[in-house]
């Protein structure tokens, strides 16, 4: 929002909230219809493609977004070096409001007739296309110019155009965050060549549509914070610079504010003397920017088939909300099979995120692997492989520290990690599963006081740890199923096990569950149970009387930057246990791996997470079924 908003700041659909796409329903019902049962010589195909081209549009910016996301995680040719915010996320989630206002205006006016020469437009017109050329070139450019200094006035930058200049690291669709006034503005821009070419009798589908989709490239190319555009092309035509505008040009309009005003050619900042004089040495600087080098790499994977679209390069705003299903999903279900198939051929670790926390640089690295593959018995070979090749390549780019995340570190997968330390004894890398920081988050989220404690799930490195630890606080272990209580009571010596015992009672309020807890055991439980899950999967949340903390995570410091999605179904600005162990393993300079059956020391651990400015997420969520 603009700092003193004007009036039409707000689009007409605000209060619609999701559902603003109902705006165009009767439109494409109205061409659709109109089209199946008019005679051949009657259908007006441009009509009936406004709709598929508005998905397109769609579709075209949210390639410009992942591709972004992807090229900046990495950091080569990146511009600007400074971290998103949740804060932008969350105001730049409105983009397709405009594209909804072109489907509506463009509808009207081929419904209305108001047009000449546009109800029933040929698919190409050469004089046509040389004329919206022409028209952009000219007019088009030299208003939008002129607007756009006079937006910059700060009585309408205020009032509008400040709302767009919030956003100082820009993404492709930043270019389209603006008041709605200041979009009708834009609009009518816009529409010269194609109401110059309607009234003119030279308008075809592609003088439209292909104008709109120019306007589409350039607006996201200028607003991705990466520069792509090679050196060669300038050297091969000098006169280029003053027509085509580069994404460094453009953000150097959104750190000074004063300079570069040209839409998508430069030539106007060059008449009129409003050319940044650093925009030649960004452009240079920003070609010779290297890839950058993680000083610790998390290793996570793919959860659900829809979890791609979860991810930082995945759709904006819901990567910057914590992992729910959505029933709208099924809808691109086909999109989530080519997803999934290309993942499933795609046989490399790719980058999803880069944060900075001091001086410490921070990635994120995805396994192309979905969960269930993990289970696959003839899968488990390749993801170790996978596996091994990012810690080998962190080895090779100077990392201190590998986190393994989700089921990275399975037991029957490489033994909690130890597989790859024993194949590379001389790893320099640290290879970090986190179980001892796991541990110490669940034990510090047991409520003071509580004097028995239920232990329900598979038997895994952490659940040992905890039983073992409750038992040295003098707190009673129960344990429901038999043979859960025999695996643990094997590995206890005869002083701690006298806490350890085998119960079915359910009546224990308290109950650290881990994978496998099942519905008909939840239900059993007593009202009020605190569930608190040891696990890096969370339980089914079932029961509306008890309350569900989440899995162990740790809320991170104010001053970790660049951090605007959410781990997983986690919460903002929260990150698991076990990728939490690998930054405190680096930040502490721990010169050991933390993989196998070996642990950390919990109490150290915990105080030095503490130290570091992690804050422990104390409570409890309430289950929404």
């Amino acid at each position: 929002m603009a700092s003193k908003p004007g009036i039409l700041t707000d689009w007409p659909w605000k209060s619609l909230g999701s559902l603003k796409y109902l705006v165009l329903a009767p439109w494409v019902i109205h061409s659709t219809y109109s089209f199946v049962t008019k005679d051949e010589s009657e259908r007006n195909l441009s009509n009936l493609l406004i709709f598929p081209f508005l998905l397109w549009r769609m579709l075209h910016n949210q390639i410009w977004i992942s591709l972004s996301r992807y090229w900046t995680a990495k950091g080569n040719n990146s511009i600007v070096d400074k971290g998103l915010e949740f804060e932008q996320v969350d105001r730049e989630s409105n983009w397709d409001d405009q594209i909804l206002l072109n489907g509506t205006i463009f509808y009207a006016a081929t419904v209305s007739k108001l047009l000449p020469g546009t109800l029933y437009l040929p698919a190409w017109k050469t004089d046509g296309v040389i004329m919206a050329i022409l028209m952009h070139a000219g007019p088009v450019e030299f208003l939008y110019y002129w607007f756009h200094r006079a937006l910059h006035h700060h009585y309408l930058y205020s009032r509008y155009h400040s709302h767009h200049h919030s956003s100082i690291v820009t993404e492709p669709i930043t270019s389209v965050i603006h008041p709605f006034a200041e979009h009708l503005v834009y609009f009518i821009l816009f529409a010269i060549p194609m109401l110059t070419t309607s009234f003119t009798g030279t308008a075809s589908m592609t003088s439209f549509f292909g104008y709109v989709t120019y306007i589409d490239f350039m607006n996201n190319l200028g607003h991705c914070n990466y520069e792509l555009i090679p050196k060669r092309l300038f050297s091969i035509f000098p006169p280029l610079k003053y027509f085509m505008y580069t994404p460094s040009f453009h953000s150097l309009h959104h750190t000074q504010f004063r300079t570069n005003y040209s839409l998508f050619m430069p030539l106007y900042d060059y008449i009129y003397g409003t050319m940044d004089k650093s925009t030649d040495e960004l452009y240079e600087t920003s070609l010779k920017r290297e890839a950058e080098s993680p000083d610790v790499v998390h290793l996570t994977h793919l959860t659900t088939p829809e979890s791609i679209y979860h991810l930082r390069l995945g759709f904006a705003s819901l990567a910057s909300k914590p992992h729910t299903s959505k029933w709208y999903m099924w809808l691109i279900w086909p999109l989530t099979l080519f997803f999934m198939m290309l993942t499933w051929l795609y046989g490399r670790t790719f980058v999803v995120e880069r944060h900075r926390l001091d001086k410490l640089r921070l990635q994120t690295w995805a396994i192309p692997k979905y969960s269930i593959q993990y289970f696959l018995q003839w899968k488990i070979e390749s993801i170790n492989g996978l596996i091994e090749e990012a810690i080998l390549e962190a080895e090779a780019g100077g990392a201190k520290v590998l986190s393994l995340g989700l089921l990275n570190q399975a037991k029957e997968l490489n033994r909690y990690g130890e597989l790859y330390v024993e194949r590379h004894p001389k790893l320099s890398v640290k290879v970090v599963d986190g179980s001892s920081m796991a541990v110490a988050v669940v034990l510090n989220r047991i409520p003071k006081g509580t004097t028995e404690v239920v232990i329900r799930g598979r038997v895994t490195k952490v659940a040992y740890a905890l039983a073992f630890t409750l038992c040295q606080r003098v707190i009673e272990v129960v344990i429901l199923r038999e043979d859960e209580y025999v695996k643990l009571k094997k590995s206890f010596n005869s002083k701690s096990e006298t806490k350890l015992s085998f119960s079915r009672s359910y009546a224990q309020k308290t109950w650290l569950v881990g994978d496998g807890l099942d519905e008909e055991e939840q239900l059993k439980a007593q009202k009020g149970t605190l569930f608190i899950p040891f696990s890096q999967f969370p339980p089914k949340k079932l029961r509306k009387d008890c309350s569900y903390h989440s899995t162990p995570a740790m809320v991170t410091p104010r001053h970790l930057e660049n951090l605007h999605s959410c781990e997983n179904w986690l919460p903002r600005r929260v990150m698991s246990a076990w990728r939490v162990a690998g930054i405190v393993h680096a930040l502490e300079g721990w010169d050991e791996h933390e993989c196998g059956y070996t642990m950390s020391n919990i109490e150290k651990v915990w105080q030095a997470t503490l130290r570091h400015g992690f804050q422990p997420l104390m409570f409890p969520t309430q289950s929404k079924y």
